[in-house]
């Protein structure tokens, strides 16, 4: 898989490699058309077999002039570091990288993937975001 020049740490880089391999191995077992909850349980399973840290539906919280408006969930947190956030749609649209950018303001991570399963191919579908 090709690499990018990042100002992410290789640490990071590496998790992100790696997540991104559990993802095409759910793919290629499952293909597209199923809904996202399922993708969203076969990468957990993926990821726990290749010894990644993660956590589902991870809550952050989210404040405006001090005070708490609300706790937004997020799909997967993986490692500490990154966020994924996966689709199972026809295709992505600006609003659905707004979502994401707006889950990595929250979480204050820097790096994220958006993901839609909904792909011949899943690289088709497969969207970095860094801050």
């Amino acid at each position: 898989m090709l690499r990018v020049p990042s100002k992410l740490d290789q640490a990071t880089e590496d998790l992100v490699h790696r997540t991104i391999g559990c993802c095409i191995a759910v793919h290629r077992e499952l293909g597209p058309g199923l809904i996202e909850q399922i993708y969203q349980r076969a990468v957990g399973l993926e990821l726990e077999a290749a010894g990644i840290g993660f956590e589902c539906e991870k809550p952050f919280p989210v404040t405006y002039r001090g005070k708490r408006l609300y706790t937004h969930r997020l799909d997967l947190v993986v490692g500490d570091k990154l966020v994924l956030e996966l689709k199972a749609i026809d295709c992505l649209h600006p609003v659905h990288h707004a979502q994401t950018m707006s889950g990595l303001k929250v979480s204050k991570l820097a790096v994220a993937l958006l993901i839609n399963f909904n792909v011949a191919i899943l690289p088709q579908g497969i969207r970095r975001i860094v801050l």
